[in-house]
């Protein structure tokens, strides 16, 4: 006689089977459970295969009494693992050393053994394991799946970032003309980045040897692994040992924990060195050892770590002096300098500013999420003619402060910091005297020059309003168009070069028209 099977209360509710020939056992079970779950009974093995077969993937719980009229609850579940494996399979019974239970879990995949009589708390704990169990099953299938189906697309995905980020910080994200100075130096990472061989850049500050250190990386067989960067400047000994090398819990105050270092987290990939000239002499002993061993013991352990990571380090110091003065390791020097690449200063590479003004712009707009439309050309004669002494980090800056002031869509000259625009007639200040005394001709001759300087620099900071402009010199509107006319001044495509800034009548009520300079003369 086949129990009724009870239909599912709740479909949000997990979904249990329970199949016993007892029906008072059967009842107390489903008493136990319907609050938790969504009972289906069944009363023998034949009843529960029609349930199964209705309800198919609907039910996720078998509870099964090993004894039942014509076969045991081992041998139907060995068959409802064939036809439904994805069911959790549960036997009940009351003989604890049943042979034929331990003999069938393996083949009917029985997930758990429960002993008659069993206590409701127990049983409900188990089952709900069970339903947890099921879940977790289904929901690996389905990621399973969607990996599966993903994957080409992934894999897609991933190759495009991998050229995007190449191109970006490999050797196409070094800006340079044709005829660079910087051009020798991409040849020797053309050669040098596929050898994990240790290399040292050295520079000034602000030149790009960060820049030509995640060239060599991405130029490298470890461009698909991590680079990581630490300035060596920026730390005391201790704290730079601990965050290159790791800690052990308890180490130290304040090691609450362990702690995984710079060179772990970059073994397979890149380690950068920033101002590695500012080190100690007792942190080059332990950086030398990991160069020459390959491994290291965090601070605290006692344990030695292998890894396996490409070094480069960069120093704006000469470190040949620094050797010869004793402040830098002989053997760590030549252990790190297996190559040497020295980044030229910005002010050797006149050629190259436009074009890396025009890309810090780019990433500038990015950062601040502001557009332009670009620089004026004058805007770009006047960053031309400065000598950087902060190199691309004080261009970079400078474009910042452009950008973040910039009311037009062109960036024009007057946006620029004094000290860039006083460059824009002729030689930087601190080169004043030198440039004052190098001018041919008598005394009247060189004032003339640096007069014809001064007002330059004047028009262009109050882009080319000729009332505003004389107002600050002291001039007439009509003695400024005399000098303006004498000396052959013009701005170079500045907005309102014909009409001053304000156009025709200014608020000040000059009338600020150069392209009439010389009739006014």
């Amino acid at each position: 006689m086949n129990a009724p099977a009870f239909p599912p209360a709740d479909a949000d509710l997990p979904t249990v089977l329970v199949v016993d020939d007892e029906v008072r056992s059967q009842e107390a079970l489903r008493r136990t459970l319907e609050e938790d779950f969504t009972v289906f009974c069944a009363s023998d093995a034949e009843s529960a295969l029609a349930i199964l077969e209705r309800e198919g993937e609907g039910i996720q719980i078998v509870l099964c009494d090993q004894r039942m009229p014509g076969r045991t609850g081992v041998h139907f579940l060995a068959e409802v693992r064939e036809r439904w494996p994805d069911a959790v399979r549960l036997i009940l019974s009351g003989y604890t050393d049943s042979e034929d239970i331990i003999a069938g879990i393996n083949q009917a995949g029985i997930w758990q053994y429960l002993l008659k009589p069993w206590q409701p708390e127990q049983l409900l704990l188990t089952l709900q394991s069970a339903a947890s169990a099921w879940r977790l099953a289904r929901d690996n299938q389905r990621l399973s799946l969607e990996l599966r189906t993903a994957e080409p697309v992934l894999k897609k995905r991933v190759e495009h970032k991998y050229e995007r980020v190449k191109r970006e910080f490999g050797l196409d994200g070094l800006t340079r003309a044709p005829g660079s100075p910087l051009e020798p130096v991409i040849q020797l990472i053309r050669k040098v980045a596929p050898h994990d061989i240790s290399v040292l850049v050295t520079g000034e500050s602000g030149t790009g040897k960060e820049m030509v250190a995640r060239a060599i990386h991405y130029e490298s067989r470890r461009a698909n692994r991590p680079f990581i960067v630490e300035n060596c400047g920026a730390l005391p000994d201790t704290l730079l040992e601990s965050e290159l090398f790791g800690h052990k819990k308890g180490a130290f105050t304040g090691a609450i924990e362990d702690r995984i270092g710079l060179f772990q987290q970059a073994d397979g990939g890149t380690l950068f060195l920033d101002e590695i000239g500012e080190t100690s002499p007792a942190f080059q002993v332990k950086l030398l050892r990991v160069l020459q061993e390959g491994e290291f013991r965090p601070v605290g352990g006692t344990r030695p770590v292998s890894v396996d990571v490409r070094l480069i380090a960069a120093t704006n110091r000469d470190l040949e002096a620094e050797v010869r003065a004793g402040r830098f390791r002989e053997d760590l020097y030549y252990r790190l300098a297996t190559v040497t690449l020295t980044m030229p200063p910005l002010r050797e590479r006149p050629m190259d500013i436009p074009l890396l003004a025009n890309r810090l712009l780019d990433a500038s707009q990015r950062a601040l999420g502001k557009n332009a439309a670009g620089f004026t050309d004058e805007a770009l004669a006047c960053i031309a003619a400065w000598r950087w002494p902060g190199n691309v980090r004080e261009l970079q800056n400078e474009v910042l402060r452009m950008l973040a002031l910039a009311e037009e869509p062109h960036l024009g000259a007057d946006l620029l910091s004094p000290r860039v625009l006083r460059a824009a007639g002729g030689a930087a200040e601190e080169a004043e005297l030198a440039f004052l005394a190098g001018l041919g001709g008598g005394l009247k001759e060189r004032m003339e020059r640096l007069e014809a300087r001064v007002v330059r620099e004047v028009l262009i900071r109050h882009r080319w309003n000729v009332s505003r402009a004389a107002l600050e010199l002291g001039l007439s509107r009509v003695g400024l168009r005399n000098k303006i006319a004498r000396y052959g001044l013009r701005g170079a495509g500045a907005p309102g070069e014909d009409e001053g800034s304000e156009g025709g009548e200014g608020a000040d009520g000059g009338e600020g028209d150069l392209a009439n300079a010389g009739e006014n003369a």
